[in-house]
């Protein structure tokens, strides 16, 4: 059935394959129907009109007909631009390419669109390719996406006593901080330092639109990626192919540091 014919929307051109010998399949994050696979004919011909608009991480206003199931189709297109840092440097698409790839496991159209998260993804990709810190912006989102996954940590204060001030250690028994008083409930708990959980709370609530620059330093950056590989694995119970390059570029840049 179709959704909507001649429909005008903003995409952000998430991957594309190849479909028979000259057509292809091109995947595309929209605001306002959410992750649609558009059916692109006649890619190979000489003087294809849209080569440029369909490759990976380019965004701009596209129009077409937009199907709620099947195939969606593009027309003509206009505004046509490309996230160039992306698509130039192999770590900053690794992970862009994995906060698409989660969010699609996380969000149904309806949350993409009504729930505000094209936007955030959108902002996401612009830091990234603006050389603010990947791994800190996937942090801030993977933090903020585990709510539509079902899994809501408890980052405001205490889970038993609602203390708000620290120190404070993560629980996953409990689902959220348990302060020093209470460190007793959870002899498993994660055994955080404090500028871990201080970031963890802080990216749960901070808004992308507003952030103008962050630094932390590389062994907090550790713990943060080994707290939240932690929880996902064992709350979220998400892995997604995307995140495999992704550790063996951890690797990379420990070989890099040996002597």
């Amino acid at each position: 059935m179709v959704v909507k014919q001649g429909a005008e929307f903003y995409g952000i051109v998430v991957s594309r394959r190849d479909y028979r010998e000259r057509d292809m399949l091109v995947q595309i994050l929209t605001d306002k129907y959410g992750f649609k696979t558009f059916f692109v004919r006649g890619v190979r011909k000489r003087g294809f009109k849209l080569g440029a608009a369909i490759l990976p991480f380019t965004h701009g206003t596209y129009l077409g007909t937009i199907n709620d199931t099947g195939l969606s189709f593009i027309t003509a297109t206009r505004e046509i631009q490309q996230y160039l840092a992306l698509t130039q440097d192999i770590e900053l698409n690794a992970y862009a390419a994995y906060l698409l790839s989660l969010a699609q496991k996380a969000l149904s159209e309806r949350q993409l669109v009504f729930g505000g998260w094209f936007l955030k993804l959108r902002q996401a990709l612009e830091l990234i390719d603006a050389h603010f810190d990947p791994a800190i912006i996937t942090n801030i989102i993977e933090i903020q996406l585990m709510t539509e996954f079902g899994v809501r940590p408890h980052l405001e204060d205490c889970v038993v006593c609602q203390r708000s001030d620290g120190p404070f250690d993560y629980s996953e028994n409990y689902g959220g901080l348990l302060c020093q008083k209470h460190f007793h409930l959870d002899p498993h708990r994660l055994h955080l330092d404090q500028r871990t959980v201080y970031y963890l709370r802080l990216f749960s609530v901070v808004d992308l639109s507003r952030l103008s620059s962050i630094k932390v330093r590389p062994e907090t950056k550790t713990m943060l990626r080994k707290t939240l590989d932690e929880i996902y694995q064992s709350q979220v119970g998400i892995y997604v192919p995307a995140k495999k390059f992704l550790d063996q570029m951890a690797t990379w840049d420990l070989g890099k540091n040996k002597p």
